[in-house]
């Protein structure tokens, strides 16, 4: 299928400018996704109709705390990442095809499949997640088009380095987003994820500029972004640039892929990072892949009232009536809370 966002050049040279890498191709060789090749001076997207991961799972899991809690999301993905981070979570499919010689593997599914599973299933929203969407942007498109005429909400899970014109492409159907904020350092992002810092920033305002719903994630990792000061920066940009009210996921880094001479994030840096977010004036900050010290809760910034009592990944219990704490009446800030 010819893909969307590209425009040619001489000689069946191809730029894409789907993402803010706006790779330059050659023909016959792809973009720096593995998934986008040049046939001929003609773009081709690789991954239309191949999903690798579909499943059911709660809202929380993307993580979403704010955005419709305690429903389900019917979650797709594909082969293929814009990023190259040197510590992927999900490396498996999403540098299958840069580390296995271009190999792209899925199930044939088309969007009306998908709007159909998430009907079947109950789910409130698809989520495109467990790779990046942006390179699956023709299916997550043609989807999030379906769903949003029968009010099933779209979510992206995403690296935030989509280029800005697939984000006003998108964003008319587009409800939510999960961005990763990897790191506050420009350094970070060239030396771990081959990608740069300014682009992600630039998405982040964007979103909220277009009223998409945003949560953000920053995965810590010792001794590479877990520096108190880069927290510290990183949590006034939130504050400052996408407000107070947007909630921030401080999340427990275990070694894999490429990056395997880490520990495990200590439980103190997660609760630092917390605090900084706090003191910085977020209202509503979360520590993730661990359970216990209140991780998972929603709380009320103003009367400390907990509000949402989660188990995991399940809301137990629900104490928010028409978005505001029951106790003081302090506005609580999301969608369908």
């Amino acid at each position: 299928m010819e893909a969307l966002l590209y425009i040619p050049l001489k000689d069946h040279t191809v730029q894409c400018y789907l993402c803010s890498h706006r790779c330059i191709i050659k023909d016959g060789r792809r973009g720096i996704c593995n998934v986008r090749e040049n046939k001929n001076g003609y773009l081709e997207t690789l991954v239309y109709d191949k999903v690798i991961a579909c499943h059911i799972d709660p809202i929380e899991k993307k993580p979403l705390y704010h955005f419709y809690p305690g429903t389900l999301s019917y979650s797709i993905g594909t082969v293929g990442c814009n990023l190259k981070c040197s510590f992927c979570q999900n490396a498996d499919i999403a540098q299958m095809a840069t580390d296995y010689d271009g190999r792209i593997v899925g199930k044939s599914f088309s969007p009306e499949d998908i709007v159909a599973g998430a009907e079947k299933g109950n789910c409130k929203s698809i989520a495109y997640t467990y790779t990046e969407p942006t390179v699956f942007f023709e299916l997550a498109l043609a989807t999030a088009k379906l769903a949003h005429a029968k009010n099933i909400k779209n979510v992206f899970v995403s690296n935030g380095y989509m280029s800005a014109e697939a984000l006003d492409m998108a964003s008319p159907f587009l409800d939510a987003a999960n961005v990763d904020l990897k790191a506050f350092s420009d350094d970070f992002y060239k030396k771990m994820c081959k990608a740069r810092l300014a682009p992600v920033l630039e998405t982040l305002k964007k979103m909220k500029a277009l009223d998409i719903f945003v949560e953000v994630t920053t995965l810590l990792i010792p001794g590479l972004n877990d520096d108190p000061e880069e927290l510290k920066a990183l949590a006034a940009f939130i504050v400052n640039e996408l407000g107070d009210d947007t909630p921030w996921h401080v999340s427990r880094f275990h070694p894999t892929y490429k990056l395997t001479d880490r520990p495990a994030t200590p439980l103190e840096t997660l609760l630092m990072a917390r605090d900084t977010g706090l003191n910085a004036g977020l209202k509503y900050v979360y520590t993730g892949n661990v359970f216990g010290e209140n991780s998972e809760n929603t709380f009320c910034y103003s009367c400390g009232q907990k509000l949402i009592d989660r188990r995991g990944f399940r809301v137990a219990k629900n104490k928010i009536i028409d978005n505001k704490c029951p106790d003081c009446g302090a506005l609580i800030h999301g969608v369908g809370l």
